[in-house]
């Protein structure tokens, strides 16, 4: 059955959010002395991103061409980004972490006209750079330098240009809007990659609007929610959870520090938060070593409380009611042990998303065992982000769900998920033989995942096509399945990366979360030591061990770590090790730690 989408555009389905509901609430963000959320109501945000429309209009952007956003997530992200879809522009988004390099070869490939940055430090990426279609640069923060060689001004003056312009032709952007169709260009996302240049995907405004309404369908969001917005709004991830907000007229609280996120949830008390995996691992670890740190009782009850919890999932997974006893079991477990969790992450909280990377199974397990299920979904930059999701009432751990709306999805003769619909890109950009082969010859867009779809449409994907490692021996490994079981049976994991193509065995590249260890050496002579000295010391060698020695037992014999390094460091996006969006880049940490890696392998029969 065909998704019925009663939108043209990104920018007539805000128009008709703001129409239907002009003074509620839409996004927040911080106050100046973090004591909690300020609010802007949908008509506010609507009269200023037709400012914004209309200022950049003034700056010459027309039909389709490109303003590029970099920047950290906050409120004006949100607003320049719906200033941009009114203008009949198109988003070109940065990371604010990329390197110049990078960002300037993004700027110029997109043809970016305009660049909003968010303060000087991010504008002076620009410096040096021949970007022959840009002319201008707005700031968000801090003023503009007159004598930039590309001439500057702050949002403040593009708002205020804006402003004078709808005051001469008020019906301005409603007309721009009217001349907006689906098959417009709505969004470059440059994907990261692990190797060479990033490609720009070209998305258009029908696959958005799709995602605005597919969301809706899932009882996913809700009007009545409050949902707290940190994930990068470069990314897929973040830009499609704009359109379901705009489409349900979900309250938002949006800010991109991460380093407040958990102390936030208490004062904010979202009923909603998307994430990717990484923040659920953070919480998993601290709440499993609090809980088992102390020993003693409080270690005995937290068990207890645990493995009652994984008793009533197990029952939710195979649909069986819970016994009265288990139920009586529980209500004691959540009152001693996970009602704490909850209260955690605000005490209101009604779902958690997962997406980006692979979830483990055994951490989402636990989280239902504490009665906050995730919600596991999947997706591509290349096809909007949102393809797949568990649903609230159905949630099958180990899946990323069943489809979103329309989509059409097949499995192909190697295993690879296909998918075709809406949200599928364009194409890549001013790439016409990466785009063809992107595609099979009937219109599905090939997804370099491999998975399994299950009888009730569940998918579950088990492996990166160009991920699977292939020992010397021939066995072909898994590694994100691998990886995933040991963040869960090991809590002080930040990081995990399986090595073992063409080599004769497997290792692995161990990074330890920096909080966890700290707290794990709270009290004993290791305590205020650096993070290189704590895992050079034998009780560390001793503890990993023993978590390894526990993953080999869940291993086929191909698969059994025989050798481990623990890094020095953790990993970073920094160095290039890992994308805005917290995915392993492979190859880059291969090659950082090669000597780690081939100290593993020294004496063997490494290559055969």
């Amino acid at each position: 059955m065909t998704l019925d989408v009663p939108y043209r555009s990104i920018a007539d389905m805000l128009l008709q959010r703001v129409a239907a509901t002009p003074d509620r609430h839409a996004f927040a963000h911080p106050s100046a002395d973090d004591s909690g959320p300020v609010w802007l109501s949908w008509a506010q945000v609507g009269e200023r991103a037709k400012a914004i429309a209309a200022g950049v209009r003034a700056l010459g952007v027309g039909a389709e061409d490109r303003v590029a956003i970099l920047s950290t997530t906050r409120l004006e992200w949100v607003l320049a980004d719906l200033g941009v879809m009114l203008s009949g522009g198109a988003t070109t988004t940065v990371y604010p972490t990329t390197e110049a390099a990078d960002a300037t070869f993004i700027v110029s490939d997109s043809g970016s006209k305009v660049l909003i940055a968010e303060d000087p430090v991010q504008a002076a990426k620009m410096t040096g750079a021949t970007l022959p279609a840009l002319t201008h640069v707005v700031l968000i923060d801090g003023q503009a330098d007159p004598h930039a060689p590309i001439p500057q001004l702050t949002l403040a003056d593009l708002e205020a240009k804006g402003r004078a312009e709808l005051a001469a032709d008020p019906s301005m952007i409603d007309r721009v809007v009217e001349s907006i169709t689906p098959d417009h260009l709505a969004t470059l996302i440059y994907t990261s990659g692990t190797t060479g240049r990033p490609k720009g995907v070209e998305l258009l405004h029908r696959g958005w609007t799709w995602e605005g309404v597919a969301q809706s369908q899932l009882g996913l969001l809700l009007e009545t929610d409050l949902q707290y917005l940190w994930l990068p709004l470069s990314h897929s991830f973040g830009k499609t959870l704009i359109c379901g907000i705009i489409h349900v007229g979900v309250p938002t609280y949006v800010d991109g520090r991460v380093d407040k996120l958990i102390d936030n949830l208490a004062v904010i008390r979202p009923t909603l938060m998307c994430s990717a995996p990484r923040v659920y691992e953070k919480v998993y670890n601290k709440a499993v070593t609090n809980g088992t740190a102390a020993g003693g009782l409080k270690a005995k009850i937290f068990t207890w409380a645990v493995s009652v919890g994984k008793e009533k999932v197990a029952h939710e997974q195979t649909h069986q009611p819970l016994p009265a006893s288990l139920k009586a079991k529980y209500a004691i477990a959540e009152k001693l042990v996970f009602s704490k969790l909850q209260a955690r992450l605000g005490g209101r909280m009604r779902a958690l998303v997962s997406g980006s990377a692979a979830l483990s199974p055994q951490i989402a397990e636990f989280f239902a065992a504490a009665n906050l299920p995730i919600l596991e979904g999947y997706g591509l930059t290349e096809s909007s982000a949102a393809n797949f999701v568990n649903r609230p009432e159905k949630v099958k751990i180990g899946s990323v769900g069943k489809p979103l709306g329309d989509l059409e999805c097949r499995i192909d003769s190697d295993g690879e998920v296909l998918l075709r619909g809406a949200p599928v890109m364009r194409g890549y950009h001013n790439l016409p033989e990466e785009t063809a082969a992107a595609f099979t010859e009937d219109g599905f867009m090939r997804t370099g995942d491999i998975g399994e779809l299950d009888p009730d449409g569940f998918l579950k994907i088990t492996d990166r096509k160009k991920d699977l490692v292939k020992t010397s021996g021939g066995k072909y490994v898994a590694p994100s399945h691998i990886e995933g079981m040991f963040k869960a049976i090991c809590p002080y994991t930040s990081q995990v990366v399986v090595v073992g193509q063409s080599r004769n065995f497997c290792t692995m590249l161990i990074a330890l979360d920096p909080d966890a260890l700290a707290g794990w050496a709270a009290g004993t002579a290791h305590e205020g030591k650096s993070y290189a000295d704590i895992v050079a010391t034998p009780e560390v060698k001793a503890m990993v061990d023993d978590y390894v020695r526990q993953l080999n037992d869940h291993l086929n014999r191909w698969e059994t770590i025989k050798k481990y390094t623990v890094l020095h460091r953790d990993l970073t996006i920094e160095d290039g090790e890992m994308t805005p969006s917290l995915k392993i880049k492979r190859r880059i940490v291969e090659a950082n730690f090669s000597d780690e890696i081939e100290s593993m392998y020294e004496g063997s029969l490494a290559h055969l």
